[in-house]
């Protein structure tokens, strides 16, 4: 017998048919990623599409997207259908560039690794993965740290 699609479903079964909790249902209701409604007895309703939002999401997420930008991304589709195999191509492909770039920094850190000592000074003149080209010895001598300190323009 087909599902009718009409029929919502509750939080639990979105929870439990997307492979997420309870909370994270409500979580990402609360950020604006998916939609739901109270039902005259006030419980929590969604319609069926989100759970391809749900999917997205997830799929998203384990590429190390954030939720802001999932969320901006999902935003620029109509929220009243189901998401389509071309608002897929559409997300993934405004995607593509930072996840092409945290690529490329990963293999480098991964390439660059071996030549550090980990010691967290980054007084040092070669320090490939902290210290490129000594940047910070603009700022003077002594440690300090890369990510609270502007790094001088070569």
């Amino acid at each position: 017998m087909p599902i009718d699609t009409r029929i919502p479903l509750s939080v639990g079964e979105v929870a439990r048919r997307s492979g997420v909790t309870i909370a994270t249902v409500h979580f990402y209701e609360a950020k604006g990623l998916i939609l739901g409604w109270r039902s005259d007895g006030n419980q929590r309703r969604y319609a069926r599409d989100v759970l391809r939002r749900v999917a997205v999401i997830k799929i998203a997420q384990r590429a190390g997207i954030s939720l802001a930008i999932i969320k901006e991304g999902l935003d620029k589709l109509p929220a009243d259908r189901t998401l389509t195999a071309n608002d897929w191509k559409q997300l993934s492909t405004s995607w593509r560039d930072m996840l092409n770039e945290r690529i490329r920094s990963l293999a480098q850190l991964r390439d660059e690794l071996d030549g550090c000592i980990g010691c967290g000074c980054l007084s040092m003149d070669d320090c490939p993965l902290r210290n490129p080209g000594d940047r910070l010895s603009g700022l003077g001598s002594g440690a300090v740290l890369l990510e609270r300190a502007p790094v001088p323009k070569e």
